[in-house]
């Protein structure tokens, strides 16, 4: 049975078709009366700080659905350290969304349901100071709002830890799936505690035109709970796709998924990166023998395309080492399909 799950969750992440329903299509309708407004085609920057956010009378709709896989595999090959993760979005709001953030926390709800797992590079027979496996399992809410010219999201998570989430059976239920050993039961029974983790985050960013098409956008970022930590860093696009959309930001590798989606067709290229202070975290704990690294960085970049009716996303991620006996720093893949049929 578990198999089965895993066959079917796997078909899901790699080629989640998205249909669109009379709903959907009500709520958050991007069709011609979109299209002919003053956001269409506008740079980001003025879109947020001018944008009039009138509040209807009626209740909160759906607004879009954002998802993001990243898994080793896609990236240097490898099955190790921040070997895999997924993150979930579906965002609700006031009435139908106009490009553009709110200026009040709270008229816009991200419910967002993520999961990772890390693990040590040998996952039969790990070296001294490598990483404990973990897995994380987290239910959160978050809220995105203008502050000035200022786009902020801020919110919170639970992260499960420990066998009590199921990953560690998951992960081995996978490998046995596709012939790839799993890791040890020594390992796993060597893995990071369970646990409930309370995290709050706040990221705040502004947005800037560049010309020709180019949008820059530097962020900072504080986390605590589960990891804590503060990050600085900066996006840049090049392209029409993510033009009036909410973009949300992957924890694990920094990439910025479509919450709420524009369909205008075209392409768009992400780069960026940032650099994090990190004072602790449950998934490196001093007492499983690991020296975690108090600085990391990360560096990425990626394609977005929007066709008629189908979408896609493709990026890589390079993340520094997280722990002193890390040899190196590893590269990570990510993707999105989106098909309506």
């Amino acid at each position: 049975m578990i198999r089965r799950y895993a066959v079917a969750l796997g078909a899901m992440l790699a080629l989640a078709p998205q249909v669109a329903s009379n709903a959907l299509a009500q709520t958050a309708d991007y069709s011609e009366d979109y299209l002919s407004s003053d956001y269409a085609g506008s740079d980001y920057s003025g879109d947020y700080a001018a944008a009039d956010y009138t509040l209807p009378s009626e209740g909160r709709v759906v607004l879009g659905h954002g998802r993001l896989t990243t898994n080793d595999l896609i990236g240097d090959g490898n099955d190790r350290w921040q070997t895999g993760s997924v993150i979930s979005s579906r965002v609700v709001g006031r009435g139908g969304w106009i490009g553009a953030l709110p200026d009040r926390p709270f008229d816009i709800l991200e419910y967002r349901l993520g999961g990772q797992v890390m693990a040590p590079d040998d996952m039969r027979n790990p070296s001294v100071g490598d990483r404990p496996w973990a897995g994380a399992l987290s239910f959160g809410v978050h809220t995105h709002f203008m502050r000035g010219p200022v786009e902020v999201a801020m919110g919170g998570d639970l992260v499960v830890t420990g066998k009590q989430n199921g990953l560690s059976a998951f992960q081995t239920a996978v490998h046995d799936l596709i012939g790839v050993q799993p890791a040890s039961k020594s390992v796993l029974d060597n893995q990071v505690s369970n646990g409930v983790h309370p995290t709050l985050v706040l990221e705040a960013g502004n947005t800037m035109a560049l010309g020709s098409g180019g949008v820059l956008r530097p962020f900072a970022e504080a986390r605590a709970g589960a990891e804590t930590l503060v990050r600085a860093g900066a996006d840049l696009t090049f392209g029409s796709v993510g033009q009036g959309e909410l973009m949300v930001r992957d924890p694990v590798t920094g990439q910025r998924y479509r919450a709420v989606s524009n369909p205008l067709a075209g392409f768009s290229y992400v780069m960026g990166g940032d650099l994090s202070y990190v004072n602790d975290s449950v998934y490196l704990p001093a007492s499983s023998g690991v020296d975690m690294k108090n600085t990391r960085s990360r560096l990425r970049a990626g394609l977005h395309w929007q066709g008629e009716r189908n979408a896609a996303f493709y990026g890589l991620t390079w993340m520094s080492k997280e722990f002193e006996a890390q040899d190196s720093g590893q590269l990570v893949g990510s993707m999105r399909v989106d098909i309506k049929f």
